[in-house]
């Protein structure tokens, strides 16, 4: 398993859960034969040949040597799986967003492939949702989209191909072999760090190069975060909402601007957060700094069906500016220079380090911060974790059933205590929020704060 993948496992805690959601609400009026939840047990188990990450079960490297090995050596026992949820009367999206909250203070079973899929029935409108929880070892946003088109169909009536040859479970590696090979994988690394080392000096020497030349300042993660109610220790409790704004929206504003899509997304952040601050009168010292996930795939790549090619970048959500143009231009001024800081620096330079880090100090560490609440002691990396991944551009069936909804969101991180992702899907921008609500209680204010942010910006952008 690569250090950055592994590095999810090692960050993983009572408190903080390194499994992501993604939620896909159907319609099953049409489905033929009729709906039922053994038929979406039946379905998922006929498409795992689509969806590898599904087959693999962590195994640790004895003595915690090296990282762990992904292996695919048991059949999957569905009912360990995939699971049946009620949603609670009414009925309503509300009532959905509590169950999948509930679903997500839970941490995925080590013992078994690292997914779930809860089936929430119950909805007034006869919708089923379907609520996949996969580990961030397993997959980062790009490979999830890649394994959702793997298995989505172009009309109702499609259906994947079968598999080619039946699957078989491969031998499970004796812990003495697998020892044997974890130290003669890490002696052989050794060797890199020289050139690893060398690269990392010439690449910060361009930085400085680069800062020194530009009048543009980017935020400096912990030194230039203000603090925040959401910014500390988190429990393992977790709340979820959604918000879906229309994209013709944003594109309007991106082309009044001349800006990037995402810089609006930011900007409407932004001022969403800004507005519910002042509801509680709460004021940090300076604008809110975004933690922003860049993808590291090359252009033009295959698409990839597991693991993390991922990145960070550090951006202003121009909290402190109250003119919502104003404030989308400075975001979109400080993002254009975070991206040049960080393809000076090099988009692989974080994978690189983080195939170094030791699992057992790492996770030891990790469960001390936690229980000790190191986080309540400090100014956080950052205030928010903000990602904007585009989804299918055209209807798609899963099974005969129509998907007419898609969100998704990542974990909250020890220190940060809310992630917004959004999902794009036909011409709908969905927002997912998630939240520790001992940190954020009004996390449906928030999202209700994120359609009167985007008029806003419609509004001063004429």
């Amino acid at each position: 398993m690569p250090g950055v993948d592994a590095g999810f496992l090692y960050m993983e805690t009572p408190t903080l859960h390194m499994h992501t959601l993604k939620v896909s609400v159907v319609d099953v009026r049409d489905v033929p034969g009729g709906y039922s939840f053994p038929m979406i047990k039946d379905e998922i188990m006929a498409r795992l040949h689509l969806l590898p990450p599904f087959r693999r079960r962590v195994l640790r490297v004895p003595f915690q040597l090296h990282h762990p090995l992904w292996v695919e050596d048991r059949e999957i026992d569905p009912d360990r799986h995939v699971f049946l949820d009620r949603v609670p009367a009414p009925g309503s999206m509300a009532q959905l967003e509590e169950v999948i909250g509930r679903i997500a203070s839970t941490p995925l079973d080590r013992s078994v492939p690292l997914w779930e899929l809860h089936v929430c029935e119950g909805l007034a409108d006869g919708r089923v949702a379907v609520v996949a929880k996969m580990h961030h070892a397993m997959a980062d946003g790009v490979a999830a989209n890649a394994l959702l088109a793997n298995i989505t169909d172009l009309t109702p009536e499609s259906r994947p191909a079968p598999p080619r040859t039946s699957w078989r479970p491969e031998p499970t590696p004796q812990p003495k072999d697998v020892a044997r090979v974890a130290l003669l994988d890490a002696v052989k690394q050794i060797a890199w760090i020289p050139g690893l080392l060398l690269r990392t000096l010439l690449s910060v020497l361009a930085v400085v190069r680069h800062k020194r030349a530009s009048d543009v300042r980017t935020p400096m993660p912990v030194l230039s975060t203000p603090r925040t109610s959401f910014n500390g220790a988190i429990t393992a409790r977790r709340s979820f909402a959604t918000a879906s704004l229309a994209i013709d929206d944003f594109r309007r504003v991106k082309k009044a601007h001349d800006v990037t899509l995402n810089d609006v997304v930011l900007a409407v952040v932004g001022g969403a957060l800004r507005a519910w601050m002042d509801s509680h009168d709460e004021h940090p010292t300076g604008s809110l700094l975004a933690g922003v996930p860049v993808s590291t795939d090359e252009a033009g790549a295959a698409p990839r069906l597991g693991g993390n090619a991922v990145s960070n970048m550090f951006t202003t959500l121009g909290t402190a500016i109250d003119d919502p143009v104003a404030r989308l231009l400075d975001i979109s001024r400080v993002t254009a220079e975070a991206k040049k800081v960080q393809r000076a620096l090099g988009m692989k330079m974080l994978e690189d380090w983080v195939q170094f880090t030791p699992p057992a100090p790492f996770s030891a560490f990790m469960r001390a911060y936690s229980h000790l609440r190191g986080a309540d002691f400090h100014p956080a990396p950052f205030n928010v974790v903000v990602s904007n991944v585009p989804g299918p551009t055209v209807p798609v069936w899963i099974a005969g059933a129509r998907l007419t909804e898609l969100f998704s969101v990542g974990p909250i991180l020890q220190g940060i205590g809310l992630n917004v992702t959004v999902w794009s899907y036909l011409d709908r921008m969905n927002f997912s929020l998630l939240a520790c609500p001992d940190l954020l209680p009004d996390l449906r204010g928030l999202a209700d704060h994120l359609s009167a942010s985007l008029q806003d910006l419609l509004h001063a952008s004429g």
